[in-house]
C-alpha cells in the first residue's frame, strides 16, 4: 500500500500549499517543487515528462495489464486472483493501491488469494503511474514491508521506480491545487 496521508505536514505558507507527501525528501528539492508551484509550471513539467495515456479504464484490462507485468518479472509468484480499480481507496484507506492476501482452510488445504485494488484515480493518469503503482504492488506480493528488498524488486521491474514515485507525489499534489 503507498500511503498518501498521516505524514508530517510541510505547507508551503505563502501559497497554503499541503506538501506533506514531500516529508522525507530533503529541504532543497522541497524548495525546488515550491518555486515549480509558484511560478505556474508545475503542471508543464509534468505533461512535458508524461504526455502519454493509457487506455485502460475496466477492471479485466487492468488485470490482463497486470498479469503481463507479473509474467515477466515474477514468473513463480503465487497467482492474483482479482485486480480492480476501486473508487474508495484514497478514501477509505489514504492510499493509492492496496494488496490483500486471503487465507482460507478447505478441508486439509490451506487455500490463498492474491488480491490488487488500484486507485480509480489511475484511470486517467499518465501510463507510466499506473505501470508504478502496479510494480509497487506487485512487489508487496513477495516482499509485505518497504525495506530494501522491497525497492530493490521494484527497481528490478522499473528502473526509473524512484523517480515515478517523486513524480506521482507531484502530480497528486498538482491535482490537489486544481
Amino acid at each position: 500500500m503507498i500511503a498518501l496521508y498521516g505524514l508530517c505536514p510541510i505547507v508551503c505558507q505563502d501559497m497554503n500549499i499541503d506538501l506533506s507527501l514531500l516529508s522525507g525528501y530533503p529541504e532543497n528539492v522541497i524548495s525546488q517543487v515550491k518555486t515549480l508551484i509558484q511560478q505556474g509550471r508545475l503542471d508543464n513539467y509534468l505533461q512535458s515528462t508524461y504526455c502519454e495515456s493509457h487506455n485502460i479504464r475496466t477492471d479485466k484490462a487492468l488485470f490482463t495489464y497486470v498479469q503481463d507485468i507479473k509474467r515477466n518479472y515474477m514468473k513463480k509468484g503465487s497467482p492474483i486472483h482479482k485486480v480492480s480499480f476501486d473508487d474508495r481507496i484514497d478514501v477509505l484507506y489514504n492510499a493509492l493501491g492496496l494488496h490483500s492476501f486471503v487465507s482460507r482452510v478447505q478441508g486439509k488445504r490451506l487455500k490463498s488469494k492474491n488480491e490488487i485494488r488500484i486507485s480509480s484515480l489511475f484511470k486517467k493518469a499518465p501510463s507510466e503511474f499506473l505501470h508504478m503503482i502496479v510494480v509497487h504492488e506487485l512487489s508487496h506480493l513477495k516482499v509485505k514491508e518497504h525495506n530494501k528488498d522491497f525497492y530493490r524488486l521494484c527497481h528490478h521491474m522499473d528502473p526509473h521506480y524512484s523517480q515515478l514515485e517523486f513524480d506521482l507525489r507531484l502530480y497528486l499534489i498538482s491535482l490537489d491545487l486544481k
